[in-house]
């Protein structure tokens, strides 16, 4: 007899799990192929990505609607038989009334976790003030809290993506959030060993998400080493996508050629993939 499909409990439960000890990666898929293959390779969990979603629908990161983004995560939830955490952005909403909404929709889709960002989106102004950001962070929790309190949040500080890369701030931040409920860390562009090490030691037991989204030596032992809980890649793999046809798209149109296809992935290789994919799930 075939196993059944997780269900939305199971799944929120297998991802608090996934947060206690170890390390794991959470690699960012922008659509249900990319999701699949991801699951196939044995992933536990996965997380959205936003530019990855947004360059999809042929937006810049950050522009996608609201509704767009609900139905994104329903989609690949729905898709998947592991955890998704969505990449929720700023909550959509400035004030914490709106993120708490927001919050409740994204609950909705059936994700397991998400993330909230305390950046503004204006230049003038990169991020929320302290009080602002720990309030848009407490209206998260209420929301989850409200919904069962089994969806795991994110808080992310923004410091180092918005042109203050200032450590201090950074973990004054990340300790805030998590005082104010957050379960998991988050502070995109770190990269130096001692700037991890730092973060981690600040927010500790809660555990930390590092971001990783450039070639680099690197590995996710080293990860772990330093005491990070969850790697995440962002738009990397996105961008990966994005620069094979790229070039091969440009190849064509500016040089007629069609050489940018060596190395392409087999249609019937994608075929049977996703043919098997489609069986396994209907068998369930």
């Amino acid at each position: 007899m075939s196993a059944s499909r997780p269900s939305i409990a199971d799944k929120r439960r297998d991802f608090q799990q996934l947060h206690a000890s170890g390390c794991f990666v959470l690699p960012n898929p922008w659509d249900i192929g990319s999701a699949r293959y991801l699951q196939s390779l044995g992933f536990k969990a996965l997380a959205t990505t936003s530019s990855g979603f947004a360059w999809s629908q042929g937006r810049p990161d950050g522009s996608a609607p609201r509704e767009s983004v609900l139905a994104h995560l329903h989609e690949i939830v729905a898709a998947t038989d592991v955890p998704v955490s969505a990449d929720f952005e700023s909550g959509f909403a400035a004030d914490p009334a709106g993120v708490a909404d927001s919050v409740r929709l994204a609950i909705g889709t059936g994700v397991a976790g998400l993330s909230i960002e305390d950046s503004t989106g204006a230049s003038a102004r990169p991020l929320h003030d302290l009080d602002t950001a720990v309030a848009r962070i407490r209206a998260a929790r209420g929301a989850i809290d409200r919904a069962g309190g089994d969806v795991l949040l994110v808080g992310r500080a923004e410091c180092f993506l918005v042109g203050r890369p200032d450590l201090d701030e950074t973990i004054a931040r990340l300790k805030a959030y998590a005082n104010a409920g957050a379960d998991c860390l988050y502070a995109p562009g770190i990269r130096a060993r001692e700037q991890i090490a730092a973060v981690v030691a600040a927010v500790a037991p809660k555990p930390v998400n590092l971001l990783i989204g450039a070639a680099t030596p690197f590995t996710l032992q080293d990860a772990a080493a330093l005491g990070v809980r969850r790697v995440s890649v962002g738009g990397a793999l996105a961008r990966c996508a994005w620069a094979g046809f790229i070039h091969a798209a440009k190849q064509i149109a500016e040089q007629g050629k069609f050489e940018g296809f060596a190395g392409a992935a087999s249609g019937h290789d994608l075929d049977a993939f996703f043919r098997d994919a489609l069986a396994r799930r209907d068998v369930r």
